[in-house]
């Protein structure tokens, strides 16, 4: 009698599906999206700040994939590999697209870029487009670490695993997302 190992199970199973994506199965690649095209683009669309951008990344997030499938090695599910390397295109794209515009998102590392005293809103109060401005405004390291953590609720560790940082380097950038965040929030009441 065999015990039923549910991680293992898991790991059978994207290692399998992977192997039939390498083997030229649309039908397995067609699943591959099914299964993670939502939460990829819900990624995507939170990182850009724009829903017309995301439909993009995802297309290239999900051409990515099929081209490196081959380095997919099976120490992680294949949905943390899949968000990881979502995450990274992300962040690349967002750091050309900084690079093009002439870092104007560096005058948020000025400390007078902050009110100092300026008193934190109340959540009620806050609109869904000033915090999406908000976290838009962010610089991609600090956007990247704070969506992964308090959005998608991912721990430092992992967060840290995801973006290539320590862990103390995820903590310090959420907190950094945070006071910019309040700072600019707190400079629209």
């Amino acid at each position: 009698m065999r015990l039923s190992n549910p991680a293992g199970d898991v790991k059978s199973a994207d290692l399998e599906l992977v192997e039939r994506i390498r083997a030229g199965d649309g039908a397995a690649f067609e699943s591959l999206y099914r299964q993670h095209a939502t939460r990829l683009y819900n990624l995507a669309s939170r990182m850009s700040g724009a829903r017309g951008e995301a439909d993009d990344l995802l297309q290239d997030i999900f051409l990515l994939a099929y081209r490196k499938i081959g380095s997919f090695r099976g120490d992680s599910s294949l949905g943390t590999w899949l968000y990881r390397l979502a995450m990274n295109h992300c962040l690349d794209v967002l750091r050309n697209r900084q690079t093009r515009m002439g870092r104007q998102t560096d005058s948020l590392d000025e400390p007078d870029a902050m009110p100092a005293t300026a008193p934190a809103p109340a959540l009620g109060a806050v609109s869904r487009i000033d915090l999406e401005r908000a976290i838009e405004s962010l610089p991609p390291a600090c956007r990247a670490a704070f969506l992964l953590h308090d959005v998608e609720g991912f721990g430092h560790q992992e967060v840290g695993a995801m973006l290539g940082v320590t862990d103390g380097t995820s903590k310090s950038q959420v907190h950094k997302a945070r006071m910019r965040i309040r700072g600019y929030l707190g400079s629209r009441t």
